[in-house]
């Protein structure tokens, strides 16, 4: 099976027909792509990659003027397969030998392992000897078809956790969170694609000025990261490789007797089927300044240190890590994906697109080598000019500054409700703060858009954002502490140790530093009534 040139992505069309297409016919203009349809979350957002990833190395635009044309019409599906058929030696899925898709090398022997153990969830080796996989359970899929084996291996490569000795994780780091722009209309699959993709000048050197291999690292012999010295760095190769990353060196047992049957992970009927891998350790080992384009990452302010890619958050995202994901530009801190900053400092005037567009943000929460959750959430994305973004990123810093501290605040009081000595009690209060985050999110967003709109010559917010804040801050606060500590079991209640971490609760949150900048920024007091009309309208 070659990934280029055979039909195996699965797709929507705009008239609802599923089909399994080739990537060049994403560019087809008689009933479009519009969506992909993989049989998994994380297969879902690893396919996206796939072919951004495809688009960029085979099909990128030599600058924003070509990159504009290709937006306003796709190019013919001849054109798009005949340069994406350069490529399709490196996509050789099934080789018995030699080089073949996201495979090592030459692998001439290794453990042998059941197919199911691509899947980044699937129990290990000593999980499933101690028999302890209680919740996910062993055999989930014994055997694949080739499409859905060439999925699990690409999902795998690209988001690698730890996986025990010589078992190197991915360029990104272990379960990396990856952060796509989405157009604001319903639009094909091909703009989904296109907006993600940048112009060659944005990522120097392309296949013909370096070998194969230091694109697709499974084209040459695997760099063996055993010894010292043996490390990949960005130096040493093609920066394309970001997007195909192979840390584990596996190669897929593909029978010369074939089986067939129905895929135990999307169904299809009477296919060929894959039932084993093989593995060893020692694969390559990604070191040093890495930074893929699709993933938001937080630089080392002394510039001493290697820049760390976002991760997966336990408890999921959300809106605290708004600005991180869509707004940051900050060498010395925080910065947003490479295409999210293409689009929100560029690309959003010149499509002059008026309405919002989304940021789809999914990946792994990994706990080492365990899969805790799959997380995938949308986000909104303003179109603004220099001098409102930097605005935008100061004000609302305050916000969730604030929002953060009353999130601290009201899980140590709650946790001092319960119990008479908290400092002693042990247990997870982090389930009080996803709480509240979750309950102030919807007022936050609905702010986040009222101050997206202000006008560019404006300097100062109105108090009226910082008021409703304030209140909502609050209330949520004190509503939640009640939630939290009334429900306990009447017996285990100490009323007055409650009312006074109540009472300390309302103190605190009004003496916090970044409440009292909300504060002096809000509404007198006074006024508030004569507002509360305004601020019905803001948060209809």
């Amino acid at each position: 099976m070659n990934l280029i040139r055979d039909a195996w992505i699965p797709i929507v069309r705009a008239n609802g027909d599923k089909e399994l297409i080739a990537p060049w016919q994403i560019a087809e203009q008689a009933d479009p792509v519009v969506e992909l349809a993989a049989p998994r979350p994380d297969f879902q957002g690893a396919m996206y990659q796939f072919l951004i990833g495809l688009l960029q190395t085979g099909f990128a635009p030599e600058d924003e003027d070509e990159w504009l044309e290709y937006w306003e019409e796709p190019p013919s599906e001849n054109l798009l397969k005949a340069r994406l058929e350069i490529l399709a030696e490196a996509f050789e899925f099934d080789a018995f030998s030699g080089p073949a898709f996201m495979q090592d090398f030459a692998l001439p022997d290794g453990e042998t392992k059941e197919i199911a153990a691509l899947l980044i969830e699937a129990p290990g080796g000593k999980t499933i000897r101690d028999n302890l996989d209680h919740f996910i359970k062993r055999d989930s899929a014994k055997c694949m078809c080739k499409a859905c084996a060439a999925m699990a291996l690409f999902t795998l490569q690209i988001n690698a956790p730890s996986g025990g000795v010589g078992h190197r994780v991915g360029l990104r780091g272990g379960g990396p969170l990856t952060t796509l722009v989405i157009p604001p209309d319903q639009t094909s699959l091909w703009r989904i694609l296109w907006l993600n993709v940048l112009a060659k000048a944005d990522i120097p050197g392309f296949p013909g000025q370096d070998s194969q291999a230091s694109v697709f690292p499974w084209m040459g012999p695997t760099r063996v990261s055993d010894e010292k010295g043996s490390d990949t760095t960005p130096e040493k190769s093609h920066k394309l490789q970001a997007y195909w990353s192979m840390p584990r060196r596996i190669r897929v047992e593909f029978p010369k007797d074939v089986i067939r049957g129905d895929c135990e992970l999307c169904g299809a009927n009477d296919v060929e089927l894959v039932k084993n891998f093989r593995t060893r350790n020692y694969g390559v080992n990604y070191m040093g300044a890495w930074v893929h384009p699709l993933t938001p990452y937080r630089f080392d302010p002394k510039k001493e240190k290697p820049p760390i890619s976002i991760k997966g958050q336990k408890g999921g995202l959300g809106y605290q890590h708004w600005l991180g994901l869509t707004l940051a530009d900050d060498l010395d801190g925080e910065r947003a994906a490479q295409v999210v900053r293409r689009y929100s400092e560029q690309r959003a005037r010149e499509l002059q697109i008026q309405r919002t567009a989304r940021l789809w943000c999914f990946g792994y929460d990994m706990d080492n080598m365990k899969a805790r959750c799959w997380y995938d959430h949308s986000f909104p994305l303003f179109n603004l000019d220099p001098a409102q973004r930097k605005k935008m990123f100061f004000w609302i810093s305050e916000l969730i500054d604030a929002a953060q501290d009353i999130s601290n605040i009201l899980r140590k009081q709650v946790k001092a409700a319960w119990f008479r000595r908290p400092e002693d009690a042990k247990g997870d209060m982090s389930t009080v703060s996803v709480d509240f985050w979750q309950r102030s999110e919807s007022v936050f967003f609905r702010l986040l858009e009222h101050l997206a709109n202000i006008p560019a010559n404006q300097d100062e917010p109105p108090p009226i954002v910082y008021s409703i804040w304030q209140k909502n801050l609050l209330n949520i606060a004190l509503q939640l502490f009640d939630t939290w500590v009334l429900d306990a079991p009447l017996e285990d209640m100490d009323m007055k140790r409650i009312v006074s971490e109540r009472n300390s609760l309302l103190r605190l949150v009004s003496g916090c530093k970044s409440m009292k900048i909300i504060k002096a920024k809000a509404l007198p007091e006074e006024k508030e009534g004569a507002d509360g009309t305004k601020a019905d309208v803001l948060l209809s």
